[in-house]
């Protein structure tokens, strides 16, 4: 029986963008609107399985409306950017995923969906209407049932004509006479002033339309009669307006709405494009399967390495062109390695599994790997080194690494799975999924098939490393590769194996104070509100505050109240709960995440030891993971103090922590030449300060907090590519005033003016953009003819150089500095990277040598038109050297 699916695909578009945190892939593209429309679709077909299925969109920002009434909308602000730049990517998955979808000039998406359902109901197919616009129930039939969307997109309210009727005492096409009545802010629809919904139901319940109302008007009391009277004629054009016009000249039949199933190839390529990792898990299409090839690999003879073949691999060693270290996980601190795979040529190409690679027979292979000097192409070095090393095995001397090479060739690509990259390039390699499987189906094959599998990866390695090699030269990146990148996994590798040392004691003590912080501010916020209630629960919390205690709503869902922090920080000068309310929330955070994350990852040896990635970030900085040291809290006093448990390793010894001060606006001022923005560093003014200064065209002393605050905003909102929409959030002004004060930044700021402009049109001539390195990210939306998308890439050209420039200037620190460090033979030891900052481990007796050799060495790294300056600071701990 056929059953046919229609969503309205502007309102769940605009629902998830609001409804899910800002999301974006490491491109940049902005995806959380996509990623919770996907998942709302995704969910309802499995849910109702339809044979027939469409995607309305309105088209063009006019429609047949605005002629009957010219402010239809009109009180809507302008879609943000972050979301108007989403609707190209989801037509684009819609097309991948076999999904049809339609828009026409001059109607709205509602208007397609009413002629579709006016030909359900005459043609008898059970049709269901997704969208969270309320009007659509004006359609609800014996055929056809609207799901409103609730909790932002995570659920779904069905209607029929049964339900209307219980919930408003309506029939469907009353619906029309209740927006008509009480109007749309949303739309802009007037109704009549002063009748919301409570009156307007009201009214229908007694008269049955707006006509009916206006029939009877003398019958109606006080004030409300005379004002139905003044806008009667509103009322009529409301009405008419919020009627879904059901006649759209859409031909196409039944049979071409007809939903096959998925393109599960489109799919893939588009969620993989878009970072969409738990989708792809889901839909168990993550990863590359035979379609990338991995059926199609050539034939391999793969001998797996015991006492009776080890000296015949021993004699291959010096014409190895390709290895690779297999292990199990996405951490390499203590992953079970499954063994190391390396080719020679077709006919010597060796597995040594993980227990003879530890044996004593394996002591030749294991010297070949320790030697610097024994050059070696991989797949992932740091990794291996890491996973090796835990198990120990030394691996040393390599001198190519095809991940690194990947990354710099293009840092965008959303997967650096060997398969992915060697199939890309038309080298066949199975995935590990089709391997080993997936998630709960992981499963070790039998030793044939593991040898026979990393023999492949093995071989792909050498081939694609030759690809590899000619295309970093053309692109002139071997310096990139070789001087950066490449020793950077080795300083990193050696960072990661030292750990950073926990005090266990101290941070569970700390544990203890936030318990009984939380406990005190239970008490009290129990008090304030006059009786106990679940903290955590939005409903309760919500019914506290909106009902008990009277506060303003702020913002409510479909569910009720909302209570998010972007609310509560605008109840706080409401009452004195709200900011305990928050407070608690901070500690809650602390306690869980930290306290309590922190302690389960301190390892044996009674340090954390993270996990440094260089391919995840599209910009040239580092990720950490397992866990992340990058996000400790420091905007807070309670977060600071977490600083507090890593320590040295050594007694006696200090931690010594060097930062670099405001990085990329000095960047800026050197790549946009501006003399303004040069002059203040030249100068060591504060750079805040100048900026409002030269902004409000104030003295010095006349600079108070707020300008230097918005100064600071805008200014770091220059670097990241800020959008009006993000400003006005950020400092909580309109969009209008923001856009006025970006404006003005970049009137007196004309270099950066003038960069900004000359950046774009370079992007569009080479499609690309670089550092001061050369490292280079690809942008193909710079010519793309949607403004959205287009914008989007301008952006991304114009805060690329800056960012990458400043991820590479550190990058180039930490290599210098650990050469200097070896070379100088001093035992102190760097710990973390933490975006602009580096922490050490030092010995009393060396402070002075390393506070002057990590300022130098960093402020040198690389030279610039405005001078770059490092902070340097010691204590006992992280926190006291801040």
């Amino acid at each position: 029986m056929a059953k046919c699916l229609l969503i309205d695909g502007n309102s769940i578009i605009n629902r998830a963008f609001y409804a899910l945190p800002p999301l974006t892939n490491g491109a940049g593209l902005h995806t959380n609107a996509v990623y919770g429309f996907t998942t709302m679709l995704l969910r309802i077909i499995e849910e109702e399985k339809p044979t027939h299925l469409l995607v309305a969109f309105d088209a063009g920002k006019r429609t047949f409306r605005h002629e009957e009434y010219g402010d239809y909308k009109g009180g809507r602000s302008k879609t943000p950017s972050e979301l108007s730049e989403q609707f190209p990517l989801l037509k684009e998955l819609l097309q991948a995923m076999n999904v049809k979808q339609f828009e026409i000039e001059g109607y709205e998406a509602d208007d397609i969906i009413g002629t579709l359902t006016k030909r359900a109901d005459e043609e008898g197919i059970e049709t269901i209407v997704v969208s969270g616009d309320k009007d659509m129930l004006q359609l609800a039939s014996d055929r056809v049932r609207i799901a409103l969307t609730r909790k932002g997109i995570s659920e779904t309210e069905m209607y029929d004509p049964a339900y209307i009727q219980e919930k408003y005492q309506l029939t469907p096409r009353q619906i029309i006479d209740l927006k008509g009545l009480m109007g749309d802010a949303s739309d802009n629809i007037p109704g009549v002033p002063g009748v919301g919904e409570k009156t307007a139901l009201k009214l229908l319940h007694q008269f049955g339309s707006v006509e009916g109302v206006l029939e009877h008007v003398e019958e109606i009391k006080g004030k409300m009669k005379e004002t139905i009277k003044e806008h009667a004629d509103s009322a009529r054009m409301s009405k008419e307006i919020a009627t879904i016009f059901r006649e759209v000249p859409y031909d196409a039949g039944w049979d071409e709405l007809a939903f096959e199933g998925f393109d599960t190839n489109g799919m893939r390529t588009m969620f993989q494009k878009l970072e969409f990792k738990s989708l792809l898990e889901r839909l168990a299409i993550g990863g590359s399967d035979a379609a990338s090839g991995g059926s199609e690999a050539a034939a391999i003879q793969v001998t797996t390495v015991d006492a009776s073949t080890v000296a015949s691999l021993v004699a291959a060693l010096p014409d190895v062109r390709g290895a690779h270290v297999e292990s199990i996980g996405e951490n390499p601190h203590g992953a079970e390695v499954l063994g190391l795979a390396l080719y020679a040529d077709e006919e010597r190409t060796y597995f040594a599994p993980m227990p003879f690679l530890a044996s004593s027979e394996a002591a030749p292979l294991r010297s070949w790997l320790a030697d610097a000097n024994a050059r070696k192409t991989i797949h992932d070095a740091h990794k291996a080194e890491l996973a090796l090393a835990w198990q120990g095995v030394e691996l040393r001397g390599v001198a190519f690494d095809t991940i690194l090479a990947a990354y710099l060739l293009d840092p965008t690509e959303s997967s650096h799975a060997l398969s992915d990259i060697a199939g890309k390039d038309g080298i066949a390699v199975p995935s590990d999924d089709d391997v080993f499987g997936k998630g709960a189906k992981f499963k070790l094959p039998e030793p044939e098939k593991i040898a026979e599998h990393l023999g492949r990866k093995a071989r792909a390695v050498a081939e694609l490393a030759e690809r590899q090699r000619k295309k970093l030269a053309e692109h002139e990146m071997e310096p990139l590769m070789y001087e950066l990148e490449l020793p950077l996994s080795f300083v990193l590798a050696r960072m990661e194996l030292q750990g950073v040392k926990v005090d266990v004691d101290e941070l569970k003590r700390y544990g203890v104070e936030l318990t009984e912080a939380l406990d005190k501010l239970v008490a009290t916020i129990y008090e304030q509100a006059g009786t106990e209630f679940n903290l955590n629960s939005t409903k309760q919390l919500g019914e506290i505050l909106f009902e008990k205690l009277g506060l303003p709503p702020v913002k409510k869902t479909k569910t009720g109240y909302s209570t998010d922090a972007e609310v509560l920080e605008k109840l706080a000068p409401y009452h004195e709960i709200v900011s305990n309310l928050l407070h608690y929330r901070t500690l809650s955070k602390l306690q869980s995440t930290y306290v309590e994350g922190l302690q389960k990852e301190v390892r044996a040896t009674g340090k954390i030891h993270t996990y440094y990635r260089q391919t995840i970030a599209a910009t040239g900085r580092l990720s950490s993971q397992f866990p992340n040291l990058q996000n400790i809290p420091i905007r807070t006093e309670e977060g600071r103090k977490l600083r507090k448990m890593f320590v040295p390793s050594e007694p006696g010894w200090r931690i010594l922590a060097a930062d670099y001060s405001q990085i990329e606006l000095r960047v800026l001022a050197h790549i946009s030449g501006d003399e303004r923005m040069k002059e203040a560093f030249q100068n060591d003014m504060d750079i805040h300060t100048k900026t409002a200064m030269d902004v409000f065209g104030v003295s010095a002393d006349a600079v108070d907090a707020n300008m230097r605050r918005q100064a600071k905003a805008v200014n770091f909102g220059i670097v990241y590519g800020i959008s009006d929409f993000g400003l006005s959030n950020n400092l909580g002004i309109n969009r209008k005033d923001a856009a006025q004060f970006i404006e003005q930044y970049l009137d007196v700021f004309s270099g950066v003016r003038r960069f900004m402009d000359d950046i774009k049109k370079q992007a569009r001539k080479d499609g690309y953009v670089t550092t001061l390195l050369n490292r280079r990210r690809y942008l193909p939306e710079i010519h793309a003819s949607n403004f959205n998308i287009r914008s989007f890439a301008e952006r991304t050209a114009m805060n690329t150089p800056i960012q990458g420039t400043a991820a590479d200037i550190i990058k180039l620190a930490m290599v210098r500095l650990d050469d200097r460090m070896r070379e100088a033979g001093v035992k102190s030891r760097m710990l973390l990277q933490v975006h602009d900052e580096l922490v050490f481990e030092v010995p009393p007796e060396e402070l002075e040598t390393m506070r002057a050799m990590v300022r130098e060495t960093m402020e040198s790294a690389l030279a610039l038109d405005v001078p770059l300056k490092v902070e340097v600071s010691e204590g006992s701990n992280w926190y006291e050297a801040k």
